[in-house]
């Protein structure tokens, strides 16, 4: 296994400036850079949390801050999975760091959801945002028709025991929490 230095690097830079108190613009700004630099070599991600499923996708836990100021999750897409139209509540940083991803975004206008601009394709490298600021509802897929995606999501809190929405295409509201895949989180600590 390659070394899993780069994730500990990230935490460590994560979690002083997680103690800034940054803003939510100022925060998206300064932590961007943080993610490109993880998603500039992709062997550090040790396999277990690279496993898709056939049934969905998969949603692993990489590191929770203990005051649940951030988190970092992979998230393998098999072929053709997809997330329901959801939100996320906090900030959200999305990186590919392996295929590509595909997104539509919604907004809310007369009651009901509508999408906003085209479809969004990021290829392995890309980052993108989302936040209650900025935008926080939309549509992800695997980009890859034929083999899997992997993508790391940066999010301003402990994402999978957070209420969130998912919407039907009526805009009908569903309260969840997604929790992981996975009950274990890499050892940071080794090589």
């Amino acid at each position: 296994m390659a070394s899993i230095q780069p994730l500990r690097d990230f935490i460590a830079d994560m979690t002083r400036l997680a103690g800034e108190g940054l803003d939510e613009p100022d925060m998206l700004k300064k932590a961007s850079p943080l993610m490109q630099q993880l998603l500039a070599k992709d062997e550090w991600l040790p396999s277990q949390f690279a496993e898709p499923n056939e049934k969905s996708y998969r949603q692993y836990l990489l590191h929770c801050d203990p005051l649940e100021r951030f988190s970092l999750v992979s998230f393998v897409w098999g072929p053709g999975q997809q997330t329901p139209i959801h939100d996320h509540t906090v900030w959200g940083i999305i990186g590919v760091l392996r295929g590509s991803e595909v997104s539509q975004r919604y907004e809310w206008g007369e009651g009901l959801l509508h999408e906003t601009g085209g479809l969004e394709v990021l290829e392995s490298g890309a980052i993108d945002m989302v936040s209650p600021a900025i935008g926080d509802i939309h549509k992800v897929s695997n980009g890859l028709k034929s083999k899997p995606s992997v993508s790391l999501h940066l999010y301003g809190g402990n994402i999978g025991a957070i209420n969130r929405h998912s919407f039907d295409a009526s805009g009908a509201t569903n309260t969840f929490r997604s929790g992981y895949s996975s009950d274990i989180v890499p050892n940071v600590w080794v090589s």
